[in-house]
């Protein structure tokens, strides 16, 4: 029977291709291409990324997919040894009706003894378990932002100099209407998806954003999903509580981008016309029923429509596999999410600034 690696490199020899132009064309790395041909599977990121690029790579050699994910799980299975001890056990000598008489006779004696407990001991009504108290966590930023769920008491010590020895600290203090975080110049209230700009040096030259990204009024124990994100001033000033930090993106393209403003955030789509392959996944954030997470292999000429009121995170193992479109308030706005063969996060979400306005942004989000 042929094997995987063979058959893969046999038909890409067959169509006369070398590794440049098919990791052109596919936009799988030159290792991985290598790595499938020789049945190496040790470099890859994971289960996910391998099994998709061999869907990738078969397809685009003209090949039958399933028989090659089919040569792929018979590898992985004949890779997984016999124990030792199961290739010298020896038969028993015990005839199997005697074994099935054995364990008919077992079950009976459990259920005959289970009876006579419930007779003897009634149960008791079972009482409520009281819930296993959380101890506050103590966080501490690296680099210029840092997201993630805190729960009441919970802190997080922000650098304030370079030399790596002062700290502003800040503890989450409650979750009810608002969030409520408690700094040394007083109580900062956050609405859903509201930024605030809090100096963390005397002079003022510098700052710090902070966002509530996801939580559910009144219930402390949902917490909430928390983002930080050092600011100068001149990116302060330029953009106060919206723009991120500018950087080399994609054409030109910020950390951060607005697609739509409005007084008021209302629903909107993201429609995703596939070009290529990709491991797509996606989120609705804010949203408590909405909130697991889904993901799916797509192919060229597939179509994906996600609905959302607050926003959406976005995960693609190709940037570019996808032409994106956001619909909302009769107006459609392409947008871009990476480089080709990029691997991105990003999060598509309504945040309001100081004069209360919404403006729904596009934002990378750094893993």
């Amino acid at each position: 029977m042929e094997s995987l690696g063979t058959k893969l490199k046999a038909a890409r020899e067959g169509k006369d291709l070398d590794y440049d132009q098919v990791s052109k064309d596919t936009k799988i790395a030159v290792r991985y291409l290598k790595a499938l041909e020789s049945e190496d599977f040790s470099g890859f990121p994971g289960e996910a990324y391998l099994t998709g690029f061999l869907r990738n790579y078969g397809a685009y050699l003209d090949l039958d997919v399933q028989e090659v994910l089919a040569l792929y799980r018979a590898l992985k299975i004949q890779e997984q040894p016999i124990p030792v001890d199961q290739l010298l056990k020896h038969p028993s000598l015990v005839p199997k009706f005697a074994v099935g008489a054995a364990l008919i006779i077992l079950a009976l004696g459990v259920v005959a003894g289970g009876i006579y407990l419930i007779i003897t001991h009634p149960p008791r009504r079972p009482g409520i378990a009281a819930p296993v108290p959380r101890s506050p966590v103590e966080y501490t930023m690296s680099g210029d932002s840092f997201e993630h769920r805190f729960y009441r008491g919970d802190t997080i010590l922000i650098p304030t100099g370079g030399d790596g020895q002062n700290f502003l600290k800040l503890e989450l203090q409650s979750l009810e209407e608002a969030v409520t975080i408690r700094t040394p110049g007083g109580p900062v209230l956050l609405d859903l998806s509201q930024e605030a700009n809090i100096n963390i040096d005397s002079n003022g030259t510098s700052g710090l954003l902070v966002s509530a990204v996801d939580y559910v009024k009144n219930n402390a124990d949902m917490g909430v999903l928390l983002r930080f994100e050092l600011k100068s001033e001149s990116t302060l000033a330029a953009a106060p509580n919206i723009e991120l930090i500018e950087t080399t993106g994609v054409a030109g393209q910020s950390s951060s981008t607005v697609i739509f403003s409005s007084p008021n955030p209302y629903p909107f789509t993201l429609q995703s016309n596939f070009q290529n392959y990709c491991m797509f996944r996606w989120e609705i954030l804010m949203e408590r029923d909405r909130r697991d997470r889904n993901e799916k292999y797509f192919q060229r000429s597939d179509e994906l429509n996600i609905q959302a009121q607050n926003g959406i995170r976005i995960w693609s193992s190709n940037a570019q596999a996808a032409k994106f479109m956001v619909i909302g308030g009769g107006k459609s706005v392409p947008v871009e999410i990476g480089s080709a063969g990029e691997v991105v996060v990003a999060d598509i979400r309504w945040v309001r600034d100081d004069e209360n306005r919404y403006r729904l942004i596009i934002a990378r989000v750094e893993t």
